[in-house]
């Protein structure tokens, strides 16, 4: 059994926290995504959002628990760079449906050249307002977490 101190047990609660919060807003934002760049979807498209939305739970969401699990210092990314490529699953369904890629800017086609339907989020709130304070809560303990092992490594 590995022993944490409180405040990597803190961290742990934070981090579970915004896990099942992501879980819980992925199926919604893949539909919102597509329901963004097709307003008027037919049946079909929103039955292949509504299971993109199931898949992107089922695959980018255990992903992102099982990278928030990690100990921060073997995490190799972090869940809104893994959310920003989950745009895929509304991805799929858009070019299925035949929708017209958007116009983006240079940093935009740049840093995220996948994303032709401009869905990348800039931050967990872009996904799900109900993401927001979780989101700053965990990135807040790990950052606090993180300085503190600086810290003790400095003293050693």
């Amino acid at each position: 059994m590995v022993h944490m101190n409180e405040d990597e047990a803190a961290l742990a609660g934070y981090a579970e926290a915004l896990a099942t919060a992501i879980d819980h807003a992925l199926p919604g934002w893949v539909e919102r995504s597509v329901a963004r760049r097709l307003p008027e979807p037919s049946a079909e498209v929103r039955s292949a959002a509504t299971e993109a939305g199931r898949r992107a739970r089922s695959e980018l969401g255990s992903q992102i628990r099982e990278l928030l699990a990690l100990d921060i210092d073997r995490q190799p990314t972090n869940p809104l760079e893994m959310l920003r490529r989950g745009v895929r699953y509304a991805t799929e369904v858009l070019v299925g449906a035949g929708a017209p890629p958007v116009e983006r800017d240079a940093f935009a086609e740049r840093n995220f050249p996948d994303d032709r339907f401009d869905l990348t989020p800039a931050s967990f709130a872009d996904v799900d307002p109900a993401l927001h304070i979780p989101g700053l809560e965990w990135g807040a303990a790990k950052a606090h977490v993180h300085l503190q092992r600086r810290r003790a490594d400095g003293q050693r």
